[in-house]
């Protein structure tokens, strides 16, 4: 987005653009959570993909085997690409953290690695409502770098960033606070194909609203 500050989520994602997507695209542990999901959802789910990146390959695997998408991005780059990238879901440059989701409204959410630049408030607030925002029994799967920082600044694939997180026990307390069952739980080491990226501890969670 135009007149974002350097460091801000839009301003790097903006500048890393297609080379985020090449860098993750090897990903086993991200497919494996995409297949648990399609095992589970009906055909024609209604799904919310908050920081849809270039689209691939949540997006794409989603809408490829017939689901509604919406992906919800703050970077205007990621979103060009994943417009044309995959032509078949629904694609809006918001901020999650603003963005009404009333409650109810989704099969599924899908947030894959996109609180890490949040702070913790912000991040407990928003699974709350993310949660809401599932119909009884819906599916939330949530990927994120479990580490016990909070406003930490450093650099990511070249880009400065400010990272907050928690520790592996804490996501989990806070997806359990915010109403949700982990039916599924898997931990791994990732190394991004990307020479200025460093292996990095990943944890997803595939969790179950009650109620249905």
């Amino acid at each position: 987005m135009g007149g974002e500050e350097h460091g801000t989520p839009a301003a790097v994602f903006d500048a890393l653009g297609g080379e985020y997507e090449k860098a993750f695209a090897s990903s086993a542990a991200h497919r494996a959570s995409l297949a648990w999901l399609l095992e589970r959802l009906s055909p024609g789910s209604t799904v919310l993909d908050v920081g849809s990146g270039t689209g691939r390959p949540t997006a794409a695997t989603l809408a490829g085997a017939g689901h509604k998408v919406l992906g919800v991005d703050v970077s205007s780059v990621m979103l060009e690409i994943a417009s044309r990238q995959v032509p078949g879901a629904e694609f809006r440059c918001e901020d999650i953290r603003r963005m009404p989701l009333p409650e109810g409204s989704y099969d599924a959410v899908c947030v894959y690695f996109s609180l890490l630049q949040m702070n913790r408030a912000e991040q407990r607030e928003l699974v709350r409502r993310l949660a809401a925002a599932l119909r009884p029994g819906g599916l939330l799967v949530l990927a994120t770098v479990p580490l016990d920082v909070e406003e930490f600044d450093g650099v990511f694939m070249g880009q400065p960033v400010r990272v907050t997180s928690f520790a592996a026990q804490d996501v989990l307390a806070l997806v359990r606070e915010a109403g949700l069952t982990v039916e599924r739980e898997e931990s791994t080491m990732f190394s991004p194909n990307h020479p200025e990226a460093v292996p990095e501890p990943q944890l997803f969670l595939h969790c179950r609203r009650g109620g249905a």
